[in-house]
């Protein structure tokens, strides 16, 4: 069962690896986990993604961590305002780094890192401002 795929523990160091990330940048991150994707990986987290409302960001900065745990897939997903101004491969080199650490039974660790690298980008394109505040939900999803 998805909700249980991570202990207590664990959602707790990836809701604050997501915390952390949004310190410093008023891009918002998410994170959504289900056993299976029945489609298409990026069509699948494009679905969430307008599920979850994640469009409804002042400056369309929201990121989408999508993971379907028993199909051993994941995509993440950022928003028109986000994918407009990172390099190309940016989703790439977090992608890869995360298969690594995945391939490595370092789940946790993994989602983490990825988190974080997206918000050091996320600091560089779109910086906190005084007057930010948290426009999407910091839990973990579950579908």
């Amino acid at each position: 069962m998805a909700s249980k795929f991570f202990t207590s523990d664990q959602k707790q160091q990836i809701i604050s690896a997501i915390k952390e990330a949004e310190l410093n940048t008023s891009g918002e991150i998410r994170v959504h986990i289900e056993n299976h994707c029945k489609k298409e990986v990026l069509d699948r987290a494009s679905a969430v993604f307008a599920s979850l409302k994640m469009y409804k960001t002042k400056l369309r900065n929201g990121v989408l961590f999508y993971l379907a745990i028993k199909d051993r897939t994941f995509a993440i997903l950022g928003d028109g305002g986000i994918n407009a101004v990172v390099p190309d491969d940016f989703w790439d080199n977090i992608k890869e780094m995360m298969q690594r650490k995945f391939k490595e039974g370092e789940f946790t660790a993994g989602l983490s890192s990825g988190i974080k690298m997206a918000g050091e980008q996320l600091k560089v394109h779109f910086p906190y401002k005084s007057d930010d505040i948290n426009e999407l939900d910091d839990d973990i999803s579950f579908g």
